[in-house]
């Protein structure tokens, strides 16, 4: 790959959702909608039949470029391969697109995709992952997040959900289920998306995935409340206005990799370490984590440290100890 567009990464939208969610109606209104965006969607389905057969020939791999600017592809086999030939046919003049879109497997749990953009050099250096959005079916939600591990991954590792066939149930039930996956992930915003009828801009460059862009933008996004769900995927958030200790930081997200790592969906968060006047930005994906150094700290601002985990039968009191020990009494 070139050098040339690495310094402005192209962004990455991860779509998710359980099987009949939506997406496939939400990705053909993307692919033929003028939004005047060019965006490349990746229909990562290992050869299920997706994207409508008008829009998308079945078969082998396929580049298809849409009326509208869209690039659509289907992807059979290694998501890696297919990102790197986009970027070199990008960096050739080939293909002209400015963000892409990658639908997941309805049964799927999205933290393989997720993981690729920490794990491959040049595809974490061309690419930025922007978000994670979910579509959940209102109508059969409940009962597929009971049932199905991978619906409830799929809502834990959302930065955004979009709520499909809400004119099928009633207000009631629209309030239990919001609260059912509020009580999973507490950290993402919920939408409705009546067929496929949702903002673009709503889901496009939003820097879910970025913890110190989002709080840029919003704030309050890590405001202190914990929400469980007894035996199932839950989040928590742990504050403190005492500063870390370096050594003693990384120990302990050593031992949470190592012992937690399967259950850990998703964690991320601002840490304030001794010594530093930056904020240090904590963000991973079970077992694979990125770290980096972020803003300085205002002067007038209080130098809290928020951390968010989003995972499997966390044990949360242990983990709320073990941080209270790194810090600098």
């Amino acid at each position: 790959m070139s050098d040339s567009n690495r310094s402005t990464p192209v962004p990455v939208t991860i779509l998710t959702g359980f099987l009949g969610a939506g997406k496939t109606t939400l990705l053909n209104r993307i692919l033929s909608e003028e939004h005047g965006r060019r965006i490349a969607v990746i229909e990562n389905e290992f050869g299920e039949a997706g994207i409508d057969n008008d829009l998308l020939i079945q078969g082998e791999e396929q580049i298809v470029e849409m009326n509208n600017g869209c690039i659509c592809c289907t992807v059979r086999g290694d998501l890696v391969r297919i990102l790197g030939e986009l970027a070199e046919k990008r960096e050739n003049g080939l293909l002209h697109f400015e963000r892409v879109v990658i639908e997941t497997t309805g049964l799927a749990d999205p933290a393989p995709v997720a993981q690729t953009f920490f794990v491959e050099q040049d595809i974490g250096e061309y690419y930025l992952l922007d978000a994670i959005i979910t579509v959940v079916d209102a109508k059969h939600a409940l009962k597929q997040l009971a049932e199905c591990h991978e619906a409830e991954e799929q809502v834990g590792f959302a930065d955004r959900l979009l709520l499909s066939k809400t004119d099928l149930i009633t207000p009631e039930q629209l309030a239990a289920l919001e609260a059912r996956l509020r009580a999973i992930n507490a950290r993402a915003p919920i939408a409705h998306a009546h067929f496929g009828e949702t903002d673009i801009g709503e889901i496009l460059d939003i820097r879910g995935f970025n913890l110190n862009a989002i709080l840029e933008i919003e704030p309050d996004f890590l405001e202190d409340v914990s929400h469980e769900h007894d035996g199932g995927i839950a989040s928590f958030v742990y504050r403190t206005d005492k500063a870390f200790d370096a050594a003693k930081m990384i120990a302990f997200i050593d031992v949470m990799v190592r012992d937690y790592g399967n259950d850990l969906l998703r964690y991320k968060g601002i840490v304030h370490i001794a010594g530093c006047d930056r904020k240090v930005i904590y963000q991973g994906v079970h077992m694979l984590l990125a770290d980096s150094i972020g803003v300085p700290w205002a002067a007038d601002e209080i130098r809290r440290s928020t951390l968010v985990f989003i995972g499997r039968n966390l044990p949360k009191q242990a983990i709320h100890e073990a941080l209270d020990s790194c810090r600098i009494i």
